[in-house]
C-alpha cells in the first residue's frame, strides 16, 4: 500500500504545479487585472506600484518551491 499514500501528495503537487502555471500565464498576459485582484485579496495593499519581472528563474523557483511545498505539507498531514 506504499504507492497509495504517495497519490494525495502528488495529485496535490500537480494541482499546486498546473494553477501555478495557469496563474503566471494569466499574470502575463493580464498584469493589470492581476495586481486589482491582488490589491483586493490583500485589503486594499497598493500593488499598482509592483512592477511586473517575470524571468524565467523566478517562474522555475516558483513552481519547483510551491509545488514541493504543497507534497510535504500533504505528505507531513497524512503523518500527523
Amino acid at each position: 500500500m506504499k504507492t497509495q499514500s504517495y497519490a494525495i501528495p502528488n495529485a496535490l503537487a500537480v494541482t499546486t504545479a498546473s494553477v501555478f502555471v495557469l496563474c503566471a500565464i494569466l499574470v502575463g498576459l493580464f498584469p493589470d487585472i492581476s495586481f486589482s485582484i491582488a490589491g483586493s485579496w490583500f485589503h486594499g495593499i497598493g500593488f499598482s506600484k509592483a512592477a511586473l519581472n517575470i524571468t524565467i528563474s523566478s517562474f522555475i523557483l516558483g513552481l519547483v518551491s510551491s509545488t514541493i511545498t504543497s507534497w510535504i505539507n500533504e505528505k507531513g498531514f497524512k503523518i500527523a
